[in-house]
């Protein structure tokens, strides 16, 4: 079997069953299995495969195939511009999430403390520790994800300090410049219309914010102010439909901004305390 036959052969099995940009699937599981960069592939499409790198292929293939997300077959996802592991203990980063960084270091460059809340893969922690320098801190209320979290701030060099507990709770008053949170904001009666690989894969706890979505929002701003310092800045990023509530319930704060993806659609909020 050669690099060529194997890659045909899976993008016409997950092509078959509807998967997303199945060449592009195939490549990456490919080199999962051969401990390899995709581009090796392009100059080398007549290497046999040795029977190792086939069993993995095709199990990795199966897995796919049986809707778990490809980053969860890799354990690998890029995070403004790094890589961060990725289990199934925590919510796999998404690119729209990278405007909660760019809107920090748009609006408090100068936060000399920052607090990630419901850090999970430490994707946001780590990116602003690396990007701003401050002391910073995450929470989560899986230990879990604390653990995966702490795994990635080493192997990226980012001194990030993590704590177990519900949102803020164990958090200090006054004690912070800035706080970032991607919270959980899916309704649960939307659980059923998500894609199976969010549904059946991605930890729930992570996903879905209470009967309405707003939830855990509600509950960060309500926070907030008792732990921002005077003129601290509160961003998060905002889910589809979540704007106008959160909006009305940040009414009385300063300087609020909200921020568009690149297709438009309202993603971060960003709000600084009175």
């Amino acid at each position: 079997m050669t690099v060529l036959t194997a890659l045909a052969q899976g993008r016409e099995l997950l092509e078959r069953a509807g998967i997303a940009v199945p060449r592009l699937t195939a490549e990456v599981l490919l080199a999962h299995a051969m401990r390899c960069e995709r581009v090796y592939f392009y100059a080398h499409p007549e290497q046999e495969l040795k029977e190792v790198e086939w069993l993995h292929y095709g199990r990795y293939l199966h897995e796919r195939l049986q809707g778990k997300p490809t980053q969860y077959i890799t354990k690998r996802q890029e995070f403004y511009g790094r890589e961060f592991r990725v289990t199934p203990d925590v919510l796999i980063p998404r690119p729209e999430t990278e405007h909660v960084v760019e809107a920090a270091l748009e609006v408090a460059r100068g936060a000399a403390r920052v607090l990630d809340i419901g850090t999970g893969s430490g994707a946001l922690a780590i990116t602003l520790r690396l990007e701003l320098g401050g002391e910073t801190w995450g929470t989560d209320i899986s230990p879990a994800a604390a653990a995966v979290a702490a795994g990635n701030a080493a192997n990226l060099s980012a001194p990030v300090h993590l704590v177990v507990c519900d949102l803020a709770e164990a958090i200090a008053a006054d004690s912070f410049d800035l706080i970032v949170s991607n919270p959980p904001y899916v309704p649960l009666a939307q659980k059923e219309g998500l894609q199976r690989e969010v549904r059946d894969f991605e930890p729930h706890v992570a996903l879905f914010g209470g009967e309405t979505g707003f939830e855990l929002y509600d509950r960060i701003v309500a926070d907030a102010p008792r732990i921002l310092r005077t003129g601290g800045w509160l961003i998060m990023e905002l889910g589809f439909g979540c704007l106008n509530h959160v909006e009305q319930s940040i009414a009385g704060w300063r300087n609020v901004r909200i921020m568009p993806d690149l297709a438009g659609i309202p993603r971060v909020v960003a709000a600084q305390r009175q």
